[in-house]
């Protein structure tokens, strides 16, 4: 890879590494509510203060607008806090809303990692904030509703108290020098738990950490296909990324082209993640220039009526 395309790509995995770290930030039991705005109008204001003040889904049918990292969702559905074979996780975000099709998608999952695996369940990360839009903190993406993180540490045996929800950690999955994972808590269930999302014809692509990635060549078997939808990305340690589709007669969702339908292992495939560069990246002479954050206006035009659309029931 050339010393100009690296650049751009080590301040971005800069970037995103700083947003998974985030994404493990302890929560809180009791947590406040932001306080009002001076001057919602301003048109400066950062879409994400807009967006992160809104509790409840706007009403009427889901519908998905703009891209995975610049967009909003109208309709979203709630998951479930509990169900049999899961349980949310950081109930004080606020982000466990996103399409409708994603919420049945996680729901089939954690029956698959009891069935197939032998968790008790899984425990479910991030999806979306009530209304989609661009977060306050932890994500570029997890905008429409069509992302959600999935924890790597399978659900325990029992329900959680809230506390625990806010404050247990996520076990780390890759090896102290970053090579490969951690056999002490990787295990065979881990790779079913993968393919079972992978296999959803609805999932665009999962990301995870290289090391992950790695493991996955080497142990999957049968019916290796659905290793192409697995992508190696920053940040990804504790938990892997399921992005979906754009649903069926989204007009105004705006999905990504189709990845190669290559498992994705050879050792040109993965040399890049392990390169030292990646592995150990130097900073920047100069700390790179915080971005100005993206405003309402610069968001799709049909996101506003999203924003201030009516409340739907609780």
């Amino acid at each position: 890879m050339s010393p100009r395309r690296l650049a751009p790509l080590l301040l971005l995995a800069t970037f995103l590494t700083a947003g998974g770290a985030l994404a493990q930030d302890k929560g809180s039991v009791n947590p406040k509510p932001l306080p009002p705005l001076a001057n919602p109008n301003d048109p400066d204001l950062a879409a994400k203060e807009l967006f992160a003040r809104k509790l409840l889904p706007s009403k009427g049918a889901a519908h998905v607008i703009g891209s995975y990292t610049k967009g909003c969702i109208g309709g979203a559905e709630q998951m479930p806090l509990n169900g049999d074979n899961w349980q949310v996780m950081r109930l004080s975000r606020n982000r466990s809303y996103g399409h409708p099709e994603m919420i049945a998608l996680i729901k089939r999952l954690a029956a698959k990692a009891r069935k197939d695996a032998g968790w008790p369940g899984i425990l479910v990360g991030d999806i979306a904030q009530p209304r989609g839009g661009p977060a306050l903190s932890g994500h570029a993406s997890h905008q429409i509703g069509l992302d959600a993180d999935i924890w790597l540490t399978p659900m325990p045996d029992r329900r959680l108290s809230r506390e625990e929800r806010e404050d247990m950690s996520a076990v780390m999955m890759v090896r102290h020098d970053r090579l490969d994972i951690d056999p002490k808590v990787f295990t065979p269930g881990h790779v079913l738990v993968l393919r079972d999302a992978a296999r959803e014809p609805a999932v665009q692509r999962i990301f995870v950490n290289a090391a992950i990635k790695k493991a996955l060549c080497r142990e999957a078997k049968g019916d290796r296909a659905w290793l192409s939808k697995i992508r190696p990305w920053w940040g990804h340690d504790y938990h892997f990324h399921i992005r979906m589709h754009c649903p069926p007669g989204a007009g105004e969702c705006e999905g990504q082209p189709s990845q190669s339908e290559d498992e994705g292992c050879k050792p040109a495939d993965l040399a890049y993640w392990f390169s030292d560069a990646v592995l150990h990246p130097k900073p920047p002479p100069e700390p790179p220039k915080p971005k100005p954050p993206m405003t309402l206006a610069q968001m799709p035009a049909a996101c506003k009526a999203v924003l201030h659309g009516a409340d739907a029931k609780p």
